[in-house]
């Protein structure tokens, strides 16, 4: 009976971290978490959401390839100066 875990004897962080492992894949966050790796992916995924906006882009009413890559970057201009990253 003594060599089992009791909820107070563990920080909250430890019990969190101990309860995701248990859940395996379903746990949420993994254990391993890369701040640096989730602030670059966030970067990404909300530039491609801002480009989205625009509705040529998101519906992708361009036939050819060089005239959608065109309005990409016209569009990627327009989302830089108006939100310019220091």
């Amino acid at each position: 009976m003594e060599d089992r875990l009791n909820r107070h004897d563990l920080t909250d962080a430890e019990w969190e971290r101990l309860a995701r492992l248990k859940q395996g894949s379903k746990g949420g966050r993994p254990p391993g978490f890369d701040t640096e790796r989730y602030k670059e992916r966030n970067t990404a995924e909300r530039c491609i959401n801002k480009m989205k906006g625009y509705r040529a882009i998101a519906l992708r009413t361009d036939k050819r390839e060089r005239i959608y890559q065109g309005t990409v970057d016209v569009v990627s201009i327009r989302i830089w100066l108006r939100d310019p990253v220091t």
